[in-house]
């Protein structure tokens, strides 16, 4: 089972450097944030050994979030080797995440 990681400012820079990765931009009080959860975790397991799918506090981890210009939460931002390739904000549901994901390999 793979697992999503939380990601702080120690560890996102590392990260996102390399390979593909998914990024969720979240806080704890967001009702679309919840919503997208379990389809993000449900992602994480079919593209495990892919695609690294990772979620950061934006309450917590302001300066990243800015860093990004996250203006909205959820967003998710899709890198490949460092670079961002696509961004989406609001819920969406799995068909969409996975022809994104799809998109970055």
């Amino acid at each position: 089972m793979s697992d999503v990681k939380v990601l702080t400012g120690d560890t996102y820079a590392d990260a996102v450097a390399g390979g593909a990765v998914v990024v969720d931009f979240y806080a704890d009080w967001c009702g679309p944030c919840k919503m997208m959860a379990p389809i993000f975790a449900e992602a994480a397991e079919e593209y495990e050994g892919k695609v690294a799918f990772a979620k950061i506090n934006i309450d917590e981890n302001n300066g990243i979030a800015q860093a990004n210009q996250v203006m909205s939460i959820p967003t998710l931002i899709f890198f490949k080797d460092g670079e961002i390739k696509d961004r989406v904000t609001g819920a969406i549901d799995k068909a969409t995440l996975k022809s994104r994901v799809d998109a970055l390999l």
